[in-house]
């Protein structure tokens, strides 16, 4: 795939992180994200859960920013974000991984309802809506995840899937 096409696929998906779209990416915008997941799944924010989800918001924040925010301004740009997509993610798909895993785990254990380490495609749907994707984007997403067919969802599908998509232009 040409450079500019992958870019511009990239760009595209930059509007997922930017939750309040107002044009960049910053910790509001994990903070957002992780508020409406707890409103989503009615965890206390104060709760064991969602300290994590908090924690696990700020770690990705943290590892975006180092790896975009060039001008060390706290705020990473679309034109950031595509950079530091291209130059740093696009061969290391497995970096990018690491950095959302904290989140991408608290995430998944908020919506895991029976505590078996694993939400049901259902539950990954409720994820992904309160994280701002349309319906049936979500709903579409979610059914790949569950690639053995069993209803269920687990990190091991998560975290690379997650990882894949805003790294690599598929």
């Amino acid at each position: 795939m040409v450079s500019s096409e992958y870019e511009r696929r990239i760009a595209a998906r930059f509007a997922t992180f930017d939750q309040d779209g107002n044009g960049y990416i910053d910790r509001t915008d994990f903070g957002a994200a992780a508020k409406a997941l707890l409103a989503e799944f009615g965890t206390a924010a104060r709760s064991d859960k969602g300290q994590a989800l908090y924690a696990g918001a700020e770690a990705f924040w943290q590892g975006m920013a180092g790896i975009a925010d060039r001008d060390g301004d706290q705020r990473i740009t679309r034109d950031e974000f595509v950079n530091g997509a291209v130059k740093r993610l696009r061969d290391n798909p497995d970096r990018f991984a690491e950095i959302a895993r904290p989140f991408l785990h608290a995430a998944l254990d908020i919506a895991d309802g029976d505590g078996d380490g694993r939400a049901t495609v259902e539950d990954t749907v409720r994820v992904l809506r309160a994280l701002g994707a349309p319906d049936e984007v979500a709903r579409g997403a979610a059914a790949v995840l569950d690639a053995d067919a069993d209803g269920k969802v687990g990190e091991a599908e998560i975290v690379p899937a997650f990882a894949r998509y805003f790294t690599i232009a598929e």
